[in-house]
């Protein structure tokens, strides 16, 4: 019986603790023990013990008093302390492949990106580089004293809960098993789609702290839209990725606009990604190209073309545009969210083609004027869903946080 009442205890006080921790990363401005009190609903008690727990273990550090309390002691803040949690996010996607580590008080410990053309790669080289980036890596953070908490791999395709990537049509892989990788077995990551994560990365205070950022609630609901060489989607509800009944909810790309329209890589007809995809419209406007390098030359020379209105790219972005709107509207009637975030090649462009998208789906949205959506730019956060792919990895932590320190 004393065993079993240890084991409860244990698990109320981890649950406690992951309350703690996620209520100061996800806080606009630091918070005191009694504000952490008033915020969670634990006594003070309670509070005293769990954050002298985190401070023993150096997750935690007092910072300078903020003033005079009333009565007693000033306000103590706690901070998140930097050099001791970090998490490694790794992301195959179109353009190359890379490694990010980064620390729960939101730093970035170490990156490093391969640019490459990744269409039709050898999955087994991709992998085996991963994996020396990914080692690298790892002995640099034994050297510098951290705790490894998790990591989390981001690819632009389908992955199933068993570890298989059913597709990834923009790299011409299919069916791939992916625990026969050494990367994958040997450090078990969290596995994503890319647009999945990269709408964590959007998330304030999902898993690392990040503070005076941020366009949305930490527990807010958006839809995230991110043009890479495709279209990537996601639906966030209350801070947290809708991954649907088998993960692969979010595919917003290939939702169709014309059951007559040219024929997507998917196979379908008229989908979102073919006009508005980066590589279809680079293509459609004349300036298509293959390699990294020469794309993302590309992608200045359409916003350039489109900036001195030159017709042909005019018409191509113009299309594009409509084909996002009623996208949008569409999934906002599903969805009920009032919310939508752009990243990718629409961040680039001027914020005021982001408010003729807005201008554009309001009318198309069925409870409009009663709801009103907001369309954003994504926050400028470089290679989102790597840093999502880490943020999630992260989270393992947050949630559970007893397994990583020492119990007193």
């Amino acid at each position: 019986m004393a065993s079993l009442r240890s084991i409860n205890q244990d698990d109320l006080r981890n649950h406690n603790l992951s309350v703690v921790l996620d209520s100061l990363l996800r806080a606009a401005d630091p918070l005191s023990r009694a504000d952490l009190a008033k915020e969670t609903g634990l006594t003070k008690a309670t509070m005293s013990v769990l954050i002298s727990l985190l401070l023993d273990n150096g997750i935690l550090e007092e910072g300078k008093p903020s003033g005079q309390a009333m009565y007693g002691r000033p306000s103590i803040p706690l901070v998140i302390r930097g050099g001791r949690i970090c998490g490694m996010g790794l992301q195959i996607n179109t353009d190359g492949y890379g490694v990010i580590v980064l620390d729960i008080n939101g730093a970035t410990v170490d990156e490093r990106w391969v640019d490459a053309d990744m269409c039709n790669a050898d999955e087994h080289e991709v992998f085996a580089n991963l994996d020396e980036l990914a080692r690298e890596q790892e002995r640099n953070l034994e050297r510098l004293g951290y705790t490894l908490v998790g990591t989390g791999l981001a690819l632009p395709g389908l992955v199933t809960d068993d570890m298989r990537l059913l597709g990834a049509r923009n790299l011409g892989w299919e069916q791939l098993d992916l625990t026969t990788f050494d990367v994958v077995d040997r450090l078990h990551p969290s596995i994503g789609n890319e647009a999945n994560a990269a709408a964590l990365a959007q998330v304030p205070g999902y898993a690392t702290q990040r503070r005076g950022v941020g366009q949305i609630d930490p527990t807010g609901s958006f839809i995230y839209l991110s043009t890479d060489v495709g279209i990537g989607g996601a639906v966030v509800r209350e801070g947290r990725v809708v991954r649907g009944d088998h993960g692969f909810g979010g595919e917003i790309g290939h939702v169709s606009v014309d059951m007559r329209g040219p024929i997507c890589r998917c196979g379908r007809r008229g989908c979102l990604e073919v006009y508005a995809g980066r590589r279809s419209m680079v293509s459609a406007a004349g300036i298509a190209s293959s390699d990294a390098a020469a794309t993302r030359q590309s992608i200045g020379e359409l916003i350039d073309r489109w900036r001195q209105r030159d017709s042909t790219v005019v018409a191509v972005v113009e299309k594009a545009l409509e084909a996002m709107a009623s996208v949008i509207a569409s999934i906002v009637n599903v969805c009920d969210v009032d919310t939508v975030m752009l990243g990718g090649l629409w961040a680039h462009f001027d914020p005021a083609l982001i408010q003729r998208v807005e201008r554009m789906v309001q009318p198309q949205v069925l409870s409009y004027p009663e709801v009103r959506v907001r369309v954003l730019m994504a926050d400028a956060v470089e290679r989102p869903a790597l840093v999502g792919a880490a943020e999630s990895s992260l989270r393992t932590f947050v949630d559970n946080p007893l397994r990583f320190m020492e119990r007193s």
